[in-house]
């Protein structure tokens, strides 16, 4: 099930149930999860992309493993907020986890993406990591950037309208 605005999510989050970042690339998928009380984003591992059953088949292991209650998927807009290739890309690979029985009735949320790479880059600079592990965590750290931005809205929903 895809929700394009984020405000409607909360109506459809099971209780107790954690959700999944993903920073969709086209040579990885960044993955981060949150806590089951939907307050902190932790970047959790870096999928190699090979083709897209193997891809979704990872995506669903994590999905059973930590009991995943949505998924938010960072949609890369262009600085001007109009969407190019990268967010169709984005959204053709949503409506395909949607068609598969592991995500089935599962809620994918939009949360825009921009400068969030930037952002988890900048990060890893100031913790001094290595060239070489800032490659190989670069695309977790900016899912959890665009997990805890989502996190801080849906927050914000919860305390708007209890």
């Amino acid at each position: 099930m895809i929700i394009e605005d984020i405000t409607e999510l909360p109506a459809a989050l099971p209780r107790a149930r954690a959700i999944m970042g993903l920073d969709l690339g086209t040579k990885t998928i960044g993955v981060a999860v949150s806590d089951r009380l939907l307050s902190v984003a932790s970047a959790l591992e870096t999928v190699k992309r090979v083709k897209f059953t193997l891809d979704a088949a990872r995506l669903a292991e994590i999905v059973a493993k930590r009991e995943i209650g949505a998924i938010i998927l960072g949609l890369p807009r262009n600085m001007d907020g109009s969407e190019g290739p990268r967010a169709q890309s984005t959204r053709a690979f949503a409506r395909n986890l949607t068609r598969l029985d592991a995500f089935a009735g599962l809620p994918i949320a939009y949360w825009d993406e921009r400068l969030s790479t930037v952002a988890a880059e900048r990060a890893l600079l100031e913790a001094d990591m290595a060239r070489k592990r800032r490659a190989e965590v670069i695309d977790a750290v900016a899912a959890s950037y665009i997990l805890q931005g989502a996190l801080d809205r849906l927050y914000h929903l919860r305390t708007e309208h209890p």
